[in-house]
């Protein structure tokens, strides 16, 4: 499968993010913890040069939680702040403040010196289309400021939220990049759902799923849909299918109701906790 999509609001968006880089303190990239590498736009690095970097781990809860802890450590290890969150029910949110404040201490000294008091933290808040930073810009307001849906590219336009006298977010929209190298970076963001349905094929997607799930999760499926798991992805979709009772007229198998059902179990952590990369193979 080969993935290609760059539409016109994305290149605005870089665009936008850009111009506004030079009021920014800090950059808080969100990232989705079950793909913490292929849900990193690597724009970002290029473009938050010379400033804080806060990685947070969104959607922790549906990784495996021996692997948040050590893409936790991959990432300190680098010169990140970084924080696993789970910004729909509210994980993690104290932590976030603390580490916005600690991860501007050198700005904030600065300032005291130079006499400028009380100037709160700016922070644009980066990620790929649905990871989930409206929802979490929402949640560390407590209130509703920002637009939320389960689907890429909800985000148009830039906003400012204030949090709190600390902190200022920038909102940003979601952008992807133009062309992936690897196209199994392609495949694990299409698995959780940051392309738009139109753009995949449906049931080879979800028969890749079903392969990885196989040989990195077994049981997964056997436990979910009382299948026998195979390497054919596509016999693990038939089972899916017949466990499901995904028909056609004629009693023939529905693969892609079946592939529909199993991409939005995965997506909204029916399967349990699933961890699709790992960092000992970076």
């Amino acid at each position: 499968m080969h993935f290609q999509w760059y539409p016109g609001h994305m290149t605005k968006a870089k665009r936008m993010m850009q111009e506004n880089i030079k009021l920014i303190d800090l950059i808080i990239e969100l990232v989705d913890a079950r793909i913490p590498l292929s849900s990193r736009n690597p724009d970002i690095d290029e473009l938050g040069k010379n400033k804080a970097r806060l990685i947070l781990l969104n959607k922790s809860d549906l990784a495996e939680e021996k692997w948040n802890t050590a893409w936790i450590e991959y990432f300190q290890e680098k010169g990140f702040f970084a924080v696993k969150v789970n910004s729909k029910k509210g994980g993690g949110m104290k932590s976030v403040q603390e580490v916005i404040q600690e991860a501007c201490r050198e700005k904030t000294e600065r300032d005291k010196k130079r006499g400028i008091l009380n100037r709160p933290v700016r922070a644009m808040v980066v990620g790929i289309p649905n990871v989930g930073k409206s929802t979490l810009i929402n949640a560390l307001a407590g209130k509703a400021c920002a637009k939320t849906g389960n689907k890429p590219g909800v985000t148009k336009g830039k906003q400012w939220i204030r949090l709190n006298k600390n902190v200022e977010l920038l909102d940003t929209p979601g952008i992807l990049w133009p062309k992936f190298e690897d196209q199994t970076v392609g495949l694990r963001l299409a698995w959780i759902g940051s392309i738009k349905e139109e753009l995949l094929q449906t049931e080879e997607l979800a028969a890749g799923l079903t392969r990885f799930l196989a040989a990195h999760a077994p049981g997964t499926l056997a436990e979910k849909y009382g299948l026998e798991e195979a390497e054919d992805g596509f016999e693990n979709l038939r089972g899916i299918a017949e466990s499901r009772h995904c028909l056609l007229k004629g009693s023939e198998l529905d693969l892609e109701k079946a592939a529909r059902l199993l991409l939005d179990d995965f997506r909204n952590g029916r399967l349990g906790r699933v961890t699709l990369e790992f960092p000992q193979n970076v």
